[in-house]
């Protein structure tokens, strides 16, 4: 290209294109400058284009156009090996291990030649003088393929063996290679064991530990550690999912997805890369692609989803049954062809046993965003039932008559089982009326009619008492759907009458105390409506009257006061009937509990929280002792709430503990996310941020569950970001919080949780070396912030995009944005953060051409801004000492600035000039460290006297120098050697000793 003039500037441009994305563009691009090499002329230019040009092919999708530069390079090696200087003599041997694997994934080449370039390639390791070590590793992956296990184990065994010198490959690559062969052996502890120094990141390279997370997946499953699995996808996906060369990794987090129940997840990865589908660069990563697509849409097929569509092939669209068709055959049909050109049956074997893998999960939440594939199911256990017992109507009343009787979660089914076995049949009164009445009950708003039907057949069947029972259950729906004073009228005959009949013993404690709980919750009703209205427990506690249609309190109405006195009086009347029952009929039972939380609920309309507390306490207690803990969890969650409001906490995480505990699978979707949420930020609060990850992991799943990903879900998915954040998992963090912005608004979450979370991500970026992407992260949350009325946060934000922008390598960027901080700090009177600002612009201005004049000003603009701040006088004594401290450390950095402007070309006039300028500023920041008390400020003195005894030797000074050591050194007189900075104090000073004597004596 035009801009290719001499080897430079190839150069420049090779190194500019290793830069870009993985791809055919990069590729390209590689191409044109082959091309413009030729031009050149000279032999090494075309050397290392043709090596930048098999570097780019083997790190992409068509690794199959390798072949033809290297054998283009090697003939010319053969032809003049003088033309080749040292790094593309050891590159070119370096690829031979990259040919022999490219050609073990290219089925077309035949396992003669790949035999016979072993053979080469070990000639040409034993000329150059290299170990076999390479060469019995690419043995070993030739025998491991073709499943030749002896040969394989015996490669192994002598790769191992073999010296390690400049041609094996690095520590990582090969520890996940020796990992992946104990997996396959079945050995996953000892392979976890083999990749445990790459997973923790103390061997890592270009392709590592990306390749080491995903094999690790599956193992880690099998040996049931789960969160490390978790871990690791969310770690290693975002590893490769820029990657396209690594289709091989990125069907190991399908694979992963398919196995735990996220085949939501797993549809998301394949939209993500069509291209996967179709690239034939590389067969065998496009085999293993192939088959975890099978397994996944097999996966959807069995949970009755084939007919949906899902991302597959470019050109049209597919069913989950048509993929699975599809992926199966093309997968087969490549492992055919492998095994044609290897005389095995090996490679279909593995094919056919990963397409047929069963889930090693049945559900592993992740806490990324995914859309279920399925609605969620029923919480209640259903009732199911076969053919036999349909036929078998006694059994099933019995059956239904006990559940109802417990108050089992699903009562209501089994009646309606009977109601279908029933069909045809000529049923006892009392029968149909139980079925009619529990048919209601599972009608809500709609059971009135069907309730006044069943008091009529109850009535018919000669049990009046169930029949005013079922007549109060239809006025307490009435009440419910809004018809409060229809319903108060209604339940007061079904009230007396009851009353009446248990007086002569003509009904049961059982229906007595139905009625009056029914009557009860019908008032209740009427109490939550005046509190919904504002006319009781106000701000100030007080009760009010019910305003009319003029806004006075009506004369007509019942007053507030009225409606309480008269609800707890039903409710005490309740109490009195039930309270102290000894007998087994768990539902009497159930009516004191009940009873109690609803004086606690008057307990707290009436201004007593503490009252309502010991009440819900009791209730929830008396559930519990009755056999029904999922009754339980409505009134341990009030609780819960009442508790944090009156500030004990203790008490608020019982109380979720207890409701998460007795919901069990009792629990709907949102309730059970609900409380994991809440008791995520109490322990969250308490530091136990392990804990709080799990909760907000659990919320985010179950909000999932519920159809209330956006909403509860994307908070859920916040939180845990910040709780894996606050524990250094940054890759997990980044991989939560990104998956949470798209759903996170300020309509719905506030624009503190948006800003939240973009800071925590900008934090996680930071971390994880994405400085840029962490700089628009900041400066998205900045944007935000810059409207509200306080501004430490925008400041804060900008401050750190600024950071950020500095690090990614856009100095003029970052210096807009801490010169804009700095005004944010200055406008905050802020002292610290306006000259850390100050000071990260000189350093800035520093590394620019022609900027140490700029440098200077700024650093000693931040050094006259404390001193402004200090001789004003207006500091307490704390904060002046923090002034104090940040005057030192700027003379301190002022020092290191002038010593660093001293341009190497520069006469030693001005190179002396600027050291002794640098002794000044240092001379400055050991005088006032030495004015503060701290250990901190001793060891801030000590390292800037040490500062300045280099600076003294620089300048030829070595009596001043010395001086300056044995300060330092009795400055620690009698410390002990457990710190770790006074051990390096004292070394450094001893360093420093023994140059200034060899210049004294020289």
């Amino acid at each position: 290209m035009a801009g290719i003039t001499d080897f430079d500037s190839l150069r420049r441009a090779m190194a500019e294109n290793s830069e870009r994305p993985e791809g055919p563009a990069r590729n390209a691009r590689a191409e044109q400058l082959l091309v413009e090499a030729e031009k050149l002329g000279i032999p090494l230019a075309v050397i290392e284009a043709l090596g930048h040009q098999l570097k780019v092919y083997n790190y992409s999708s068509e690794k199959d156009r390798m072949f033809v530069p290297f054998a283009r390079l090697l003939r010319m090696w053969d032809e003049r090996p003088e033309d080749f200087d040292e790094y593309e003599t050891h590159s070119l041997h370096w690829v031979f291990k990259w040919m022999s694997s490219g050609m073990l994934d290219q089925p077309h080449v035949p396992l003669a030649s790949i035999e016979k370039w072993l053979g080469e390639m070990e000639h040409r390791y034993r000329l150059a003088g290299h170990s076999e070590r390479a060469v019995r590793s690419a043995e070993f992956s030739v025998a491991a393929h073709v499943g030749d296990i002896p040969r394989a184990e015996r490669a192994y065994t002598a790769w191992l063996a073999a010296d390690r010198d400049s041609m094996a490959d690095c520590h990582a690559c090969e520890l996940h290679g020796q990992g992946w062969w104990q997996a396959e052996r079945g050995r996953d502890a000892e392979a976890l064991l083999l990749w445990r120094p790459v997973l923790e990141g103390e061997f890592t390279c270009a392709h590592e530990p990306h390749t080491v997370l995903a094999s690790s997946l599956v193992p880690l499953l099998r040996l049931g550690r789960v969160d490390e699995a978790r871990a690791n996808h969310l770690r290693g996906f975002r590893l490769v999912r820029p990657m396209e060369s690594m289709r091989g990794a990125y069907a190991d987090h399908v694979e992963f997805c398919a196995l735990t129940g996220n085949e939501a997840r797993g549809l998301e990865l394949l939209a993500e890369r069509p291209a996967y589908f179709t690239d034939t660069g590389q067969p065998r990563s496009r085999l293993d692609f192939l088959s975890v697509v099978a397994l996944l849409m097999d996966r959807l097929v069995e949970m009755g989803l084939a007919d949906r569509e899902v991302p597959g092939p470019a050109g049209r669209s597919w069913t989950a049954r048509e993929l699975a068709t599809h992926a199966r055959t093309e997968a087969l049909a490549l492992a055919a062809r492998f095994d044609q050109r290897n005389g095995t049956t090996y490679v279909s074997e593995r094919a056919r046993a990963r397409t047929a893998q069963s889930p090693l999960v049945e559900r592993l939440p992740l806490g990324v965003r995914a859309v279920r594939p399925a609605p969620a199911g029923p919480v209640a256990t259903p009732v199911t039932v076969s053919p036999e017992e349909e036929r078998d109507l006694p059994a099933l009343l019995t059956q239904a008559r006990r559940l109802s009787d417990t108050l089992r979660p699903n009562a209501v089914e089994a009646w309606a089982a009977v109601a279908r076995a029933a069909e045809g049949f000529e049923l006892d009164v009392r029968d149909r009326a139980e079925i009619v009445d529990h048919e209601a009950m599972g009608r809500g708003p709609e059971g009135v009619e069907l309730f006044e039907r069943a008091a009529e057949l109850y009535a018919e069947a000669g049990d009046p008492g169930e029949a005013l029972a079922a007549r109060t259950r239809a006025a307490y729906v009435r009440a419910l759907t809004g018809r409060v004073d229809e319903a108060v009228a209604a339940v007061a005959e079904p009230y007396d009458e009851i009353l009446a009949l248990y007086a002569d013993e003509a009904t049961g404690l059982r229906q007595t105390a139905s009625v009056l709980m029914g009557r009860a919750r019908v008032l209740m009703r009427r109490v939550q409506e005046l509190a919904e209205t504002g006319a009781v427990n106000g701000e100030d506690g007080a009760v009010r009257g019910v305003p009319d249609e003029t806004g006075a309190a009506s004369s007509r109405a019942p007053s507030a006061d009225g409606v309480l006195a008269e609800a707890e009086r039903a409710v005490r009347e309740l109490l009195a009937l039930v309270g102290g029952y000894a007998g087994d009929d768990v539902r009497i039972a159930a009516r004191e509990a009940e009873g109690l939380a609803m004086l606690a609920e008057l307990a707290l309309q009436g201004g007593d929280p503490e009252g309502a507390v010991e009440l819900f306490t009791r209730a929830s207690d008396g559930f519990v002792a009755a056999g029904l803990p999922w009754f339980a969890v409505e009134y341990e969650a009030r609780l819960a709430g009442l508790s944090h409001h009156l500030g004990d906490i203790a008490g608020t995480e019982r109380a979720l503990r207890a409701a998460l505990e007795h919901g069990g699978t009792q629990l709907e979707a949102v309730g059970r996310a609900q409380l994991h949420l809440q008791l995520a930020e109490v322990v969250g609060g308490r530091g136990l941020a392990v804990e709080a990850a799990e909760h907000s992991l659990e919320a985010a799943h179950w909000a999932d569950e519920a159809g209330e990903g956006p909403t509860l879900g994307a908070w859920a998915r916040h939180q845990l970001g910040g709780f894996l954040l606050r524990q250094g998992r940054f890759a997990e963090a980044a991989e939560v919080l990104e998956s949470a912005l798209p759903d996170l608004s300020v309509e719905t979450h506030g624009d503190g949780a948006v800003v939240q979370a973009q800071w925590w991500l900008g934090d996680c970026l930071s971390e994880l070396g994405e400085h840029r992407e962490a700089a628009e992260r900041r400066l998205m949350a900045a944007e935000i912030a810059r409207h509200w009325p306080e501004q430490h946060d925008h400041a804060t934000l900008a401050h750190l995009a600024a950071e950020s922008l500095g690090a990614a390598g856009l100095p003029a960027e970052a210096d807009q944005a801490y010169a804009r901080a700095g005004e944010l700090w200055r406008s905050l009177g802020n002292v610290h953060g306006l000259v850390r600002s100050l000071r990260a612009r000189a350093w800035l201005a520093l590394r620019a051409d022609d900027g140490a004049d700029a440098a200077r000003e700024l650093m000693s603009a931040a050094v006259g801004e404390c001193e402004r701040v200090l001789g004003a006088g207006e500091a307490e004594d704390e904060a002046r000492e923090r002034l104090l401290a940040e005057l030192g450390h700027t003379h301190r950095q002022f020092g290191d600035l002038l010593a660093r402007s001293a341009a190497e070309d520069a006469d030693d006039d001005a190179i002396r000039a600027a050291l002794e300028d640098a002794l000044v500023q240092v001379g400055e920041a050991v005088a006032v460290f030495a004015s503060l008390a701290d250990e901190d400020a001793l060891h801030s003195r000590t390292g800037a006297e040490l500062a300045a005894g280099w600076l003294e030797a620089d300048l030829g000074r070595p009596a001043d120098a010395a001086a300056r050591a044995r300060a330092v050194l009795t400055a620690y007189d009698g410390a002990g050697t457990e710190d770790e900075t006074v051990r390096d104090r004292r070394a450094e000073a001893a360093q420093l000793l023994q140059v200034t004597e060899e210049q004294a004596g020289g």
